[in-house]
């Protein structure tokens, strides 16, 4: 599949923000394994933790594809993506 720079942006944003909605659980209810966390806690943060898993990597692919087509290194692509996409804070 074909991706374009734009595209690969948008995925690492996507992927910043799943970052962030685990580092907010994380604070929230505490590090895993240092308090219990209700039945309904532990859910809601192992989909947040697969979600950024799976964006995370899916980002990484599509990077490495879009480099591969375009003749580029793929860390600089990266790094090309990840300085546009910005943390993700909305700073």
């Amino acid at each position: 599949m074909a991706h374009t720079f734009d595209e690969l942006v948008e995925r690492q944003q996507a992927a910043n923000a799943a970052h962030h909605e685990v580092l907010r659980l994380r604070d929230g209810y505490g590090p895993p394994g240092l308090e219990p966390r209700s039945e309904s806690q532990t859910q809601t943060y192992e989909t947040a933790w697969r979600a950024w898993r799976d964006l995370a990597r899916d980002v990484q692919e599509a990077v490495t594809e879009y480099a591969k087509d375009e003749g580029l290194t793929r860390s600089d692509v990266e790094a090309d993506v990840k300085a546009k996409a910005g943390d993700g804070s909305g700073a």
